[in-house]
């Protein structure tokens, strides 16, 4: 990993053990030239690997015995490039503000006091500023910033820690902020202050972060939050908020003490956290109707300086642990489920309409970047989308492979190119249905392997021939002469869970998500898999519902609920349980099969429960269904304990089809909302768990891979879980990406490396 303070590391470790040689960075990684008596040599290599940069990354250290010529200093020396399809180094993610640059930035008698763009070898940006290996300064966005004399001295001494720091920079010679209106007019005074001054009057206001823009506004002014949302079109979805500590959090959300370790980590992700009871009326239109809040602390100086002023500028940091009042909406600044807006220029133009004023700098935003979204399960980081300050560090693979390019799903895409026994997977580019996400999607292609320094030997894709994704595969392996592997969508899920396992055996596959084209083109989404690398067959599968409208069934619950009504006998009741427009169409439409697919979908259960108990009958949002019924399980679960699962609740029948059908049936017309979500859940969770027990035992199966987007449900994930390890079953989930649709891609290219040994 390049850019995290290695080599000056080295050299100091060779100045205390008085050894001669140097130090450089290339394509592969550092390389080290030491000199020096057999137990001074001894001793470097045992510190490197002990006491490592914070940031750095070390997976092998290769010595062996070479006769230079003898040198008499140890000295870092300029990096080195090695030819194209040789790179074995990779750059960092972006990180926050490390503590000795906050007790600069705060600290009147420094001279980089309140500068917004302060970094060292130990923070800031990496991934977002850089053009391509070595990482070295004329790479990165910073090349246009000769560094003043006084941040050459540093960035030249072995003693400082911004030494080769190649991000770093002061008010002299450095980045500069602009506060400007949407006409470009700029906006008077202190850029910080007069952008607080916007927020406090209402005022919504597009601040320029590592990897773009977000949207900000004031989260605690009703009416600045429903503006925001009527500019963006976003009519219920979540935002996420900023607050300047974990302890300005605590009269909106429960931080314990795992999810205060991932709000104050050096990635600064969006953590969902529960919310407090008051938080719906603090906090009105932030997170409407939800349990969990998403909550972020300060990721860049910028940020910092904003609750800085709030504070009314004091000295030193003390403050930084104190509660605030102040709490930011933080949004991607995207319009329509675009790309994130990333320079001043498109901001200018996409925002119109939708921000007030722009917090500029001219500094480049080379790669587009969102802001990653985790929570604590049970005490383990569980993704729901790995982007900034994760991607794109390296998941080690079982094996090495030939270099593969995966493009991935269509919706939550990301990509994937593997190098060796790592594979890379790009930062969250977004749902495939826009032209500007998929030229987004394009560019990042181009970037990741321009940037690994790879040639693509072999292309895999998703087997759904309209997804753009498939069609970018092809077209890339078509101009490039390359081979392609078509990889069944659930089959790339549980790959994508060995892989970061690092199992190769065989195991018992569990798919349970919204959708994904079967080998036998239906669409699967409830599935038992048997899968060994490359191998994979359909072992069972739920009992297909009907949907009827097709796609609109998957926005519109209440179809979905009369989809069970029709399916358990009872489609004479459509047209009068159900108040929406054209029900007595939809019955009919059942009864004579027009237009209504079948899937196996676990997405599509969910939305039936949602409708049936009158949660949901047109989704906002993506899963808002599925969310709803779960935390109305939540509520009574955390009251009441787990209910018992309905008796007769399941079928399974001969040819492994597990047949859901009277547990919807009984919800139909509950009276206690809450308590019927509960016993759904505690029916899914004992229905799964009889399912793939039977499976496992049927086949000789001992190890169960998950993955799929119904895997956020943490009733689900826990409950299943619980059950499988007490009955003796070893369980693989998904831990370093997020078990939905963004960690196909390296399902795919785990399948594709595997299928070369075939």
């Amino acid at each position: 990993m390049q850019g995290v303070g290695f080599r000056p590391f080295v050299w100091r470790l060779a100045q205390e053990l008085t050894l001669t040689g140097w130090v450089r960075n290339d394509a592969y990684g550092v390389e080290i030239a030491a000199q020096g008596g057999a137990a001074q040599i001894a001793v470097l290599l045992r510190r490197i690997k002990a006491e490592a940069p914070t940031l750095a990354r070390i997976d092998t250290v290769h010595a062996h015995e070479a006769v230079p010529e003898p040198l008499s200093a140890f000295s870092i020396v300029a990096s080195q490039r090695g030819p194209t399809g040789s790179a074995g180094s990779a750059i960092g993610p972006d990180v926050a503000v490390c503590p000795d640059c906050q007790a600069e930035l705060f600290d009147p008698s420094n001279r980089r006091w309140r500068h917004a763009f302060i970094t060292c070898t130990h923070c800031g940006p990496r991934y977002t500023v850089t053009r391509a290996l070595p990482y070295d300064r004329p790479q990165t966005s910073l090349a246009p910033f000769a560094l003043c004399p006084a941040c050459a001295r540093e960035y030249r001494s072995p003693l400082d820690r911004r030494f080769h720091a190649e991000t770093t920079c002061c008010p002299v010679c450095g980045p500069t902020l602009s506060l400007r209106d949407m006409q470009g007019t700029a906006i008077a005074g202190d850029a910080i202050g007069a952008t607080l001054g916007l927020l406090r009057a209402g005022a919504i206001v597009a601040i320029k972060g590592l990897g773009g823009f977000h949207l900000a506004c004031d989260a605690r002014q009703a009416e600045a939050v429903a503006r925001l949302r009527l500019r963006k079109d976003r009519e219920e979805k979540p935002f996420a908020v900023m607050a300047a500590n974990a302890a300005s959090l605590a009269p909106y959300v429960r931080v314990d003490a795992a999810e205060r370790l991932l709000l104050e980590g050096r990635e600064r992700p969006v953590v969902l956290l529960r919310r407090q009871p008051a938080a719906e009326d603090a906090l009105p239109g932030v997170a409407p109707g939800l349990l969990s809040l998403g909550a972020m602390l300060p990721t860049t100086p910028i940020h910092l300086l904003l609750f800085h002023e709030h504070a009314a500028r004091p000295a030193g940091t003390d403050w930084l642990s104190e509660p605030q009042d102040l709490l930011l909406v933080m949004t991607s600044a995207n319009p329509g489920g675009e790309p994130i807006v990333r320079d001043g220029a498109e901001a200018m133009s996409r925002l119109a309409g939708i921000a007030d004023a722009l917090l500029d700098h001219d500094r480049e935003v080379v790669a587009r970047c969102d802001d990653s979204v985790l929570r604590s399960l049970a005490g383990q980081t569980q993704f729901v989308r790995r982007s900034r300050g994760y991607a794109p560090a390296a998941i080690r693979l079982p094996n090495a492979g030939p270099v593969v390019l995966a493009f991935g799903a269509q919706q939550k895409s990301s990509v994937c190119l593997t190098r060796g026994d790592e594979a890379f997977l790009s930062p969250h580019i977004g749902d495939l249905d826009n032209a500007a996400t998929c030229a987004f999607q394009d560019e990042t292609v181009l970037r990741m392997a321009d940037l690994l320094e790879v040639r693509p030997a072999i292309v895999a894709h998703d087997l759904h021939p309209d997804y753009f994704s498939t069609q970018a595969a092809l077209a890339f392996a078509a101009q490039h002469g390359l081979p392609t592997v078509a990889v069944q969508h659930h089959h790339a899920h549980i790959a994508a869970t060995c892989a970061e396992h690092g199992h190769r055996g065989e195991v018992l596959g569990l798919a349970l998500d919204g959708t994904g084209l079967g080998s036998d083109g239906a669409a699967w989404g409830g599935e038992l898999l048997r899968v060994h690398g490359a191998l994979c067959a359909r072992l069972g599968q739920l009992r297909a519902l009907p949907l009827p409208g097709g796609d609109r069934a998957a926005r519109e619950p209440w179809r979905m609920a009369a989809a069970v009504l029709h399916e358990t006998g009872r489609g004479a009741d459509i047209a009068a349980r159900f108040e929406e427009s054209g029900s007595d169409i939809v019955a009919t439409m059942l009864v004579r099969r027009l237009n209504c697919p079948h899937s196996s979908s676990t997405g599509r259960v969910f939305d039936a429960a949602a409708g049936l108990l009158g949660l949901c009958s047109h989704m906002k949002y993506e899963a808002q269904a599925a969310m709803l019924v779960e935390q109305a399980a939540c509520r009574f679960i955390e009251t009441h304990g787990w209910p018992k699962p309905l008796p007769g609740g399941w079928i399974i029948d001969p040819q492994c089809q597990l047949n859901l059908l009277p547990l919807l049936a009984a919800l139909d017309r509950a009276t206690q909302v809450d308590q019927a979500a509960a016993r759904f859940h505690a029916t899914l969770v004992a229905a799964l768990g009889d399912w793939v027990l039977r499976a496992a035992d049927r086949h000789s199966l001992s190890t169960v891979a998950w993955g799929g987007g119904c895997f956020l449900n943490a009733l689900l994930s826990l409950g299943l879980r619980q059950n499988l390890e007490q009955h003796g079953l070893t369980v693989l989930a998904p831990r370093q990406l997020s078990p939905g649709d963004a960690g196909v891609a390296l399902g795919q290219a785990w399948v594709a490396i595997q299928s070369k040994e075939l």
